[in-house]
């Protein structure tokens, strides 16, 4: 019998990539969901406009840890223009996954806390880098 939401899922939450605190993470923010109490935090360190590194800490369900352990993995080495862009749909290809409907809230939470954290970046840093 195989895992109801397919092997990659499985195992990104088994062994997750990234998990862990960063040290001094140019961007990072935190977002729960309060309907299932999920809670996610995403940390990414830059090299000019691109992701050098990105961690997450997690205190959530098997799908929303295995949708962070994945999109950590698919931010790395990537622009920030990039990674504004990602879509759900980007991270299901990825984990090779079927998640029903009542659940696409887990997969969606480290993405929105994501690009979030991006979006505060930006206006921090002001139009053009903050030129």
């Amino acid at each position: 019998m195989s895992p109801p939401y397919g092997p990659v899922v499985i195992d990104h939450f088994r062994h997750p990539r990234n998990q862990g605190a960063m040290r001094y993470p140019t961007i990072s923010q935190e977002g729960a969901n309060p309907l299932c109490g999920d809670r996610v935090r995403i940390e990414l360190r830059l090299d000019g406009d691109v992701v050098g590194e990105a961690r997450f800490t997690a205190n959530a369900c098997a799908i929303c840890v295995a949708s962070a352990s994945m999109l950590t993995d698919l931010v790395r080495n990537a622009p920030l223009d990039e990674v504004e862009t990602l879509l759900v749909d980007d991270i299901l290809r990825a984990l090779d996954a079927r998640i029903p409907q009542a659940r696409m809230n887990c997969i969606r939470l480290p993405l929105t806390v994501m690009h979030g954290a991006v979006s505060l970046y930006r206006r921090a840093a002001g139009p053009a880098g903050g030129e």
